[in-house]
């Protein structure tokens, strides 16, 4: 099956609940061997998206700012550790820090990002596509989904391979 990426947002957002019910179908049954068809469906998706186009996650959610993130961060752009966190970071509701607001303030206007080499572990593995916190995480799945178009797509597929 292919997975059409025309206008995934507005599909992804019409699929929310059917999303719903297999991610907790999947996290009840442990990934139901679903985990192993994760690795090739992330590769599938990134061959026909590229993050540069979209940028989705960097402009409308945060990673978490762990203390090495901030350390190795904070050394790469020549500041005190307590200067980044007040210039650029806040507390949230889980007492993570995060972001202060969106789109990222080190996303360029070229979506290319101003610490890739260097950036938090979130960002790093973000969108969990070739891993089984993909399934070990329902809600936030759900939500990557309307906000990364490979997410949706590896959502679709296994929906199509996992009956």
């Amino acid at each position: 099956m292919s997975v059409s990426l025309t206008d995934w947002e507005k599909k992804a957002k019409e699929a929310q609940k059917a999303n719903k019910q297999f991610l907790q179908k999947m996290q009840t049954r442990k990934g139901k061997g679903a985990e192993k068809h994760l690795p090739e469906l992330h590769d599938e998706a990134f061959a026909q998206i590229d993050c540069l186009q979209c940028a989705g996650c960097c402009k409308t959610i945060s990673p978490r700012f762990k203390t090495p993130d901030i350390k190795r961060i904070s050394k790469h752009l020549g500041l005190r550790e307590s200067v980044f966190i007040e210039t650029y970071l806040r507390l949230d509701e889980d007492g993570d820090y995060v972001v202060k607001r969106s789109p990222c303030p080190f996303l360029g206007p070229d979506n290319y990002c101003g610490i890739y080499d260097v950036r938090p572990g979130d960002c790093h593995n973000y969108p969990y596509t070739d891993s089984y916190d993909f399934f070990k995480r329902p809600n936030t799945t759900l939500l990557n989904s309307t906000i990364c178009p490979a997410v949706y797509y590896v959502l679709e597929r296994l929906k199509s391979i996992i009956k």
